[in-house]
């Protein structure tokens, strides 16, 4: 893809699932790529493998080293990075608090960082790991829900406010990934995402088709448009159904 060959891309994230994924597809495809993930060592095998580069460190921290280690250009930033927060109303204060940080302020953060030099050259590329938890909900999991809303939102306030100077911006909603992270939903994730799960490499395809096609949203699972539309229209169907599996949930141990 003649849009990303020689950009300069950095994968938050990037040890595993979906981040792994597309660190590798961006490097296949031609661009320079940087892996960051707290631990180095977790992402040092693949660097290896797609001839990248390893930056460790805090996501939302390390936009400065990762574009150093680029050239002093970057591109794409695929904030990818998340917290699969699990718990109701009552989740401990700190629960909520790390949720918020890594899923939403993590982006926050790294938009302050980047826009200066995009908005001063009229081009760059933001790309939101979010959720369709973020565009409808997930039962079991209301810091994740919440949370991935507010990716979500921030995502699209970002196209809405810069798309006419260059910047691009998609937000991708998967339901299940074959991840870590669906083996931590736990029987929440057995009943609605196990099994209509996807491999990682499938969001990636998802991610460079919206790339291609200049799409905003990025829908690994297609019938996610028509959840959120049905959302839309009926609200409280919507709810209601949500609620039958809240409840055939709880009736099988949730």
């Amino acid at each position: 893809m003649s849009t990303v060959r020689g950009a300069g891309v950095v994968v938050t994230g990037a040890g595993g699932g979906i981040g792994a994924a597309l660190a590798r597809r961006f490097a296949a495809e031609g661009a320079r790529v940087v892996v960051n993930d707290l631990d180095a060592d977790r992402v040092q095998g693949l660097a290896d493998e797609i001839g990248g580069i390893v930056v460790a460190g805090d996501a939302s921290g390390s936009v400065d080293a990762a574009r150093d280690a680029l050239g002093g250009t970057m591109d794409v930033y695929c904030a990818n990075a998340g917290l699969a927060a699990g718990g109701d109303a009552f989740a401990d204060e700190d629960v909520w608090a790390a949720a918020w940080d890594v899923n939403v302020m993590a982006h926050v953060r790294a938009a302050r960082a980047l826009l200066p030099d995009w908005l001063e050259r009229g081009s760059g590329r933001f790309v939101s790991t979010a959720s369709a938890a973020g565009l409808l909900t997930m039962i079991g999991a209301a810091p994740y829900s919440v949370t991935k809303h507010g990716a979500v939102a921030f995502a699209e306030w970002l196209s809405l406010t810069y798309r006419h100077r260059g910047i691009k911006v998609h937000a991708i909603c998967p339901q299940g990934v074959r991840t870590d992270m669906l083996t931590a939903a736990g029987t929440a994730g057995d009943l609605v995402l196990a099994p209509t799960a996807i491999e990682p490499e499938a969001v990636a395809d998802a991610l460079f088709d919206a790339i291609e096609r200049d799409r905003f949203l990025v829908l690994p699972h297609p019938e996610v448009a028509g959840y959120y539309q049905a959302r839309a229209k009926d609200p409280d169907r919507w709810i209601g159904g949500m609620n039958h599996l809240q409840r055939t949930w709880e009736a099988n141990g949730g």
